[in-house]
């Protein structure tokens, strides 16, 4: 029997309203230690994309919680956004999503990766999933969720290249990847 209680973690309406309306990127995430779920609320500015991207392995949930926007899947097909609309994004889905003019709100729920750990010298710097000996407790994190380290906090966009530490477009700092 798991020794662990329910408990409210936060008031997303309180994390939305404390946060300045231009703010991107991750508003909260989800980092309790042991758990099996990835879960993330995410501000895109007004107008502010997220680029079309592939998650291969996992199937996410997205909640919109404020504002509005639009989703569109690989196919050219859109749908509108607003507060309440709950989304199944399956693994290997195309899908973009782009702010309207209040900008988009919305926390997304899936299942947590494998945590990530850095194989011996010849690999220095390059981080892979798995192995990497030693024993001991499984490592905490993971690879960030839905390519949300790649988001530019500054005008939402999705960059390019992994590990970029510079928005490509606006050249604000991206976050950094926090292993959650």
């Amino acid at each position: 029997m798991s020794s662990e209680t329910p408990r409210v973690l936060t008031d997303l309406d309180d994390l939305i309203a404390g946060a300045s309306p231009e703010q991107g990127g991750a508003l909260w995430r989800l980092a309790e230690s042991g758990r099996q779920l990835d879960a993330n609320l995410v501000r895109l500015p007004p107008g502010a994309s997220v680029g079309e991207h592939v998650e291969n392995d996992l199937d996410v949930l997205l909640l919109v919680v404020d504002g509005g926007g639009e989703i569109e899947d690989g196919a050219g097909g859109r749908r509108t956004l607003a507060p309440k609309a709950v989304l199944w994004l399956p693994r290997t889905s195309r899908r973009s999503l782009r702010a309207g003019p209040e900008g988009l709100v919305y926390l997304t729920v899936h299942r947590r990766r494998p945590g990530m750990t850095i194989r011996g010298l010849a690999s220095a710097g390059r981080e892979e999933p798995g192995g990497g000996g030693g024993g001991g407790a499984e490592p905490e994190g993971g690879e960030a969720p839905c390519l949300l380290d790649r988001v530019c906090p500054g005008c939402g966009r999705l960059n390019e290249r992994a590990g970029a530490v510079r928005c490509e477009r606006c050249g604000e700092p991206l976050p950094a990847d926090s292993g959650v």
